[in-house]
């Protein structure tokens, strides 16, 4: 079944109904989605797109952009979500790569977008703004609003997320309606969100978490969103009497700590604050608690399979984990007690678009999709992430994960945060290697003092032969830590 017919099956109980509230006030019901995705889906079908082709999209934050999507799928087309921090070269890869029939950008990106859409042959370019402005918005404003959606099966494409590409070429990762669908009634489920939940969405919609988990259990429930262009503290907090349901990255709670009028009183109507993309230190996880008197939810996922583990809605939510797999998904670790983490499920992506030599190197014989990423269960099936597979440090033959090195150092007086990293070492092959974000009463912390720490704790290979002090760490649009700009800036 389409996606966009699952759930409109649901949400049209209750045309009615705000769906989404606008940070300027603007209410949209689910007859606006109805009609306005028919209106889309019209148009591109009208410029002569087919079942397949990818719509390319790289635009600013709005009511009109969750409708371009789901007038995509709608219409049998693929939604290709562009990074609005991409910039001329990586938007040339990406056309080139994905070879769209339509492209779309913002207003002010027109000049330079166009000349790489000419260069790409890409037949149609047009610009969409805020209000439906952009050409876009103005030559799609005549189409009907009655729309009879494509009738997709599970295995049809849906969208394309291309990867981060911090190790090489961006791949893109190809997800089906059956993927959408199955991981919305997940989640759904697993965090018990109804109707009457009201969810504060101030995550970007250009990658899963702002797009799948918030748009589509939203949708799927027939709940409402407040709607928000990007995070900003203040007005979160002159959201959340209005609300049930927050999901942030780890940034947006501990930019919320530091506000002092973020109270357990300004917390009353919620019932849920989910965390992730990237790993919650533990001091954040414990403080929220004492502050508000809720347990913040962190959960796992990626680009390839939607969310794969989640901590409960009911029983124990343990800092330092994501959680127990969810129901329909099956997780494994690869060698040992700590190891590469494998899952199977309805919700793994289907391959990587034109890299079948790619998409086979990444599944096992049995079906089973290697993350990437390095964690271990514990007897109760919590899982941990220990670190990315490529981050593993080998050093002086040894096997070094960062993760239980950075939980150590975090943990010492006068550090913010860390980071740890391998750089080449001619003896070792690789050396441990420390960069550290000062807390504010961090000024005397020494590189002496950190080493000394972890002497005293780990085995001499995990002890850094260098640490670093840095005023923040580089980090992407999600909030995870960009560990490859650090090697690059301290290989030397």
């Amino acid at each position: 079944m389409n996606t966009y017919t699952y759930f409109a099956e649901r949400f049209l109980k209750t045309p009615s109904k705000v769906f989404l509230e606008s940070d300027s006030g603007e209410n949209f019901s689910y007859v606006h989605v109805e009609r306005e995705t028919a209106r889309y889906a019209n148009f591109l079908i009208g410029l002569g797109l087919k079942t397949g082709d990818r719509v390319a999209v790289q635009v600013e934050k709005s009511p009109q952009t969750v409708f371009l999507y789901l007038a995509c799928l709608r219409a049998g087309l693929c939604y290709l979500p562009l990074n609005n921090a991409y910039q001329q070269g990586e938007i040339r890869y990406f056309l080139g790569d994905a070879e769209p029939a339509i492209a779309i950008c913002s207003s002010q990106n027109l000049d330079w977008f166009s000349t790489l859409c000419d260069e790409a042959k890409v037949p149609h370019c047009f610009t969409l703004d805020e209000n439906a402005a952009g050409s876009f918005g103005d030559a799609a404003r005549a189409s009907s609003t009655e729309f009879t959606t494509v009738n997709s099966k599970p295995d049809d494409l849906a969208v394309i997320i291309y990867t981060s590409g911090t190790t090489g070429r961006s791949k893109g990762a190809m997800v089906t309606h059956g993927n959408l669908t199955s991981n919305a009634q997940v989640l759904r489920d697993a965090w018990q969100i109804t109707s009457d939940d009201v969810l504060i969405h101030a995550l970007p919609i250009f990658h899963i978490h702002g797009l799948f988990v918030a748009l589509n259990t939203t949708l799927l429930s027939g709940a409402k969103m407040i709607f928000q262009r990007k995070f900003d503290a203040n007005t979160i907090l002159a959201a959340l009497p209005r609300a049930t349901m927050l999901m942030g990255v780890p940034t947006f709670y501990t930019r919320l700590l530091s506000t002092p009028a973020f109270t357990r009183e300004t917390c009353q109507s919620m019932r849920l604050f989910v965390c992730g993309s990237a790993p919650l230190l533990l001091d954040t996880f414990n403080e929220f608690r004492e502050r508000t008197g809720h347990t913040i939810l962190e959960r796992y996922g990626m680009s390839e399979a939607g969310m794969v583990c989640s901590n409960p809605y009911v029983g124990e939510r343990r800092g330092g984990t994501v959680g127990k797999p969810l129901p329909g998904v099956t997780l494994r670790i690869d060698g040992g007690d700590t190891g590469g983490i494998e899952i199977k499920g309805a919700n793994v992506f289907s391959g990587y678009w034109r890299m079948p030599e790619k998409t086979a190197e990444e599944f096992t014989a049995d079906g089973y999709f290697k993350t990437g990423d390095v964690g271990t269960v514990d007897r109760d099936g919590y899982v941990a992430i220990v670190g990315r597979a490529k981050d593993l440090i080998i050093s002086g033959g040894f096997n070094v994960y960062p993760k239980e090195i950075e939980l150590l150092i975090d943990a010492i007086p006068g550090v913010a945060e860390s980071a740890v990293i391998g750089l080449p070492h001619p003896d070792f092959g690789e050396a441990v290697t420390v960069v550290i974000v000062r807390a504010k009463n961090g000024s005397a912390l020494t590189e002496a003092a950190v080493v000394a720490k972890v002497k005293t704790e780990l085995a001499n290979f995990k002890v850094p032969k260098h640490v670093y002090f840095v005023d923040e760490l580089p980090r992407n649009t999600m909030g995870k830590v960009q560990k490859n700009i650090l090697r690059q800036r301290f290989g030397s």
